[in-house]
């Protein structure tokens, strides 16, 4: 296991965004035996002009004028810093050549202000560890020096039109050049393995602290739904989830209830599952209720969009519902295969719906203690350790030569 170490780590997602997320998570497991500065994305100009009245936007504003301390201490190893410095918004710049020379002023910006942050912690012979964030710390491995440069991949990123514009060039380019990549799946490791030899599968971690039976509470919006009840947490995305069957699963299936909790976007807000009245949209929820929610669900599904985005993705949401013994339905992708004797796969609509049956017809209580005892073997503690293994081993060549 890492220990006694000092580790920044960079990302997309910011600290006080409201969902979780692997980096977070990463981030709070290895601050149980280091010190970690955990980076939020610096502040662009065009979401300055966008959010200037977003209280998120304006602490980071604050920040870069000098009215708030941009570093915040989360517990007693990890610290979280808004970037005190403003980086130009250049992904409209039509050629990746020009974009790299001006992306390079955007991560010396950046730079900056995290060596001010280690200089004021005292942080020495630091990690890096990059989540996904192939722009804005392309070059922090130059300019930060790290003892160590990791990237981690948990999602195929290019497959977003945003990040594939320059990312097919740059996330390859970056790959190459880290000291190792790590990823949560066999995909991804295997799309990594293509770039940098030093790629290693650290699998993925949950929290389930709220997914124990003592922290459910009652959900009175739940109370009135009558039974059977097909569930999903989490967003509810057209780049992600495949709302056309959604819709023809409601549908067909008047006797089935199905509910749905997250936030979605405006395909989801206009779309039948709206008008059906077997089919209840609750919106989001804080993360820490969804165990409450799954709870009432006598099915679980995930069902996603196969595309370049989700053929990769590791299945966190699946733990989850295995963490609560649910009997699952899932669209079969690459990546969920090592789920295959615990869920259903399906993969197109008539199997949701025989898979959907067989799954209500079938479930007892040795099915359900066989799905929590996989789910919960799925730890943060286990997958940083492997993490730590793929450093070792690293550092361990490097040293060697």
């Amino acid at each position: 296991m890492l220990q006694g170490k000092d580790i920044i780590i960079v990302g997309q997602q910011a600290w006080d965004t409201p969902i979780g997320s692997n980096c977070k998570d990463i981030a709070l497991e290895l601050s149980k035996h280091n010190r970690v500065l955990y980076v939020n994305s610096p502040l662009d100009r065009i979401s300055k002009v966008r959010g200037k009245d977003d209280p998120k936007i304006q602490k980071r504003i604050n920040v870069i004028e000098g009215r708030e301390t941009g570093i915040v201490q989360i517990n007693s190893n990890l610290f979280n810093l808004y970037p005190d410095c403003m980086v130009e918004s250049i992904n409209w710049i039509p050629v990746t050549a020009i974009f790299k020379i001006v992306n390079w002023f955007n991560n010396k910006r950046l730079a900056k202000s995290i060596l001010k942050a280690v200089d004021h912690l005292g942080f020495k012979n630091y990690l890096l560890f990059n989540d996904n964030e192939m722009f804005k710390a392309f070059y922090l491995k130059e300019l930060l020096k790290p003892q160590l440069s990791i990237y981690y991949s948990r999602d195929n990123m290019v497959g977003v039109p945003y990040w594939r514009k320059h990312g097919l060039t740059l996330e390859p380019e970056l790959i190459a050049k880290s000291d190792l990549c790590l990823a949560n799946s066999e995909y991804l490791k295997n799309y990594c393995k293509k770039y940098n030899p030093a790629s290693y599968n650290m699998g993925q971690g949950c929290d389930f602290t709220s997914f124990a039976a003592e922290n459910l509470s009652p959900k009175p919006d739940m109370e009135h739904i009558s039974r059977p009840i097909i569930g999903y947490v989490g967003a509810l995305w057209t780049s992600r989830l495949d709302l056309p069957l959604l819709e023809n699963l409601a549908v067909q299936q008047k006797h089935w209830n199905f509910v749905y909790v997250g936030p979605e976007d405006e395909h989801f807000k206009k779309s039948k599952l709206h008008q059906l009245p077997n089919v209840f949209m609750l919106g989001s929820r804080s993360p820490d209720e969804l165990a409450s929610y799954i709870q009432y669900f006598d099915i679980c599904m995930n069902p996603q969009y196969v595309n370049e985005i989700t053929i990769g993705n590791y299945p966190r949401k699946v733990d989850e519902y295995l963490a609560l013994g649910k009997p699952t339905i899932v669209t079969k992708t690459e990546a969920v295969l090592d789920f295959k004797d615990y869920i259903f796969l399906a993969t197109n609509e008539q199997e949701y719906i025989s898979g959907i049956q067989q799954l209500l017809d079938s479930d007892n209580r040795e099915l359900q203690d066989k799905r929590k005892a996989f789910a919960l073997s799925h730890s943060w503690e286990n997958s940083v350790e492997l993490m730590s293994k793929a450093c070792e081993e690293v550092a361990g060549k490097r040293a060697g030569n």
